[in-house]
């Protein structure tokens, strides 16, 4: 183990998660990944082994600090790129069922590489569109977690990802700078699609301080029948 590993393992045990050798080893297969993929694609701008432990993968599982993972049984990732925040929770919660959807086949190609590489099971990757998918059965209304990270202001997102928060669940979009303005823009898609403002984490990565929101939102009804509407659509002319 390195300084660099060794300083994520320790910032992750100071917040109550253990990973072992294995899971560290599967990190770091991800991110000779990430990087050699990161060649022939656009996956991401950060490439630096220390940046990506630090901005992808301990960012990643700081949703793991304000949700009990333990308690989740499956989770959607939507929109999750090349996998954040998907693979390093399934990486450190391995009882995780998780299905990522993302609108992208060569992302999917690469994250069934990925997939296959760590070893990982109980994974379904979907190429699709995030509306087009949540009106499926099984999807619609059937995740314990839903998560977004950087994807889109938060009244597009809750038509994105509150179709397939199951009633009882939750949805969790991560985001980078306050989302306060956003919340009170996104009042009449919660209202709309059964959500309700839970609570908004505020922190900062460690090293360089950047920071970080952690929006909770509850799944009080079902879907109503009109949600989403057809793809395209929430980005156009948002709720």
């Amino acid at each position: 183990m390195d300084d660099i590993q060794k300083s994520f393992v320790e910032r992750l045990q100071q917040q109550g998660i253990a990973i072992d050798d294995r899971q560290l080893h599967q990190f770091e297969q991800y991110y000779e990944l990430l990087v050699e993929w990161n060649e022939k694609m656009n996956l991401t701008g950060i490439t630096e082994r220390d940046q990506v432990y630090t901005k992808h993968f301990y960012d990643s599982l700081t949703l793991a600090f304000y949700v009990k993972m333990p308690d989740i049984g499956n989770m959607a990732d939507i929109g999750s790129g090349a996998g954040f925040p998907g693979i390093p929770l399934k990486i450190a919660f391995p009882h995780l069922n998780l299905t990522i959807v993302d609108s992208l086949n060569k992302r999917i190609t690469f994250l069934k590489h990925v997939v296959e590489t760590l070893g990982l099971e109980q994974v379904e990757l979907i190429h699709g569109r995030a509306e087009e998918v949540a009106r499926k059965q099984g999807y619609r209304d059937g995740f314990d977690l839903v998560t977004a990270r950087a994807v889109a202001r938060m009244a597009v997102l809750n038509e994105f990802c509150l179709p397939f928060t199951k009633v009882g669940g939750r949805f969790a979009a991560m985001k980078g700078s306050d989302p306060s303005e956003e919340i009170q823009e996104a009042a009449r898609s919660l209202k709309e699609l059964r959500g309700s403002l839970n609570q908004v984490y505020s922190f900062s990565l460690p090293i360089e301080e950047s920071d970080r929101h952690i929006v909770i939102i509850d799944k009080k009804g079902a879907t109503p029948a009109k949600y989403p509407r057809k793809a395209g659509t929430a980005a156009k002319s948002p709720l």
